[in-house]
């Protein structure tokens, strides 16, 4: 007896590649998306830092380099905990265009 499966149907062991693929693919978009969005937030500090009206004290080469550690730090954890949903709106609209 032969079994004869519908476009709509697919083979069990199909299912669970197809599974892990699309998987896969929504972890490398998600991961893309927080990229980005700490790559802003970072250049937004950034921004922020150099519009300051003065020196402070203590402010030197050291300090700005310790500073832009810091400044990338905060930026990569604000990203994974989505503060500003840039990354949520920018998976949305990459997994809608389904690229």
């Amino acid at each position: 007896m032969t079994v004869i499966l519908s476009p709509s149907h697919t083979a069990p062991s199909s299912l669970g590649s197809t599974s892990a693929a699309a998987d896969k693919k929504q972890a490398e978009i998600q991961s893309m998306a927080a990229d980005f969005e700490a790559i802003f937030v970072r250049q937004m500090l950034k921004t922020m830092r150099t519009s300051s009206l003065g020196e402070g004290l203590f402010d030197g080469q050291g300090t700005e380099q310790f500073r832009d550690m810091q400044d990338a730090k905060v930026a990569e954890s604000m990203a994974q905990k989505g503060v500003f949903g840039i990354a949520q709106l920018l998976a949305r609209h990459v997994e809608n265009k389904d690229v």
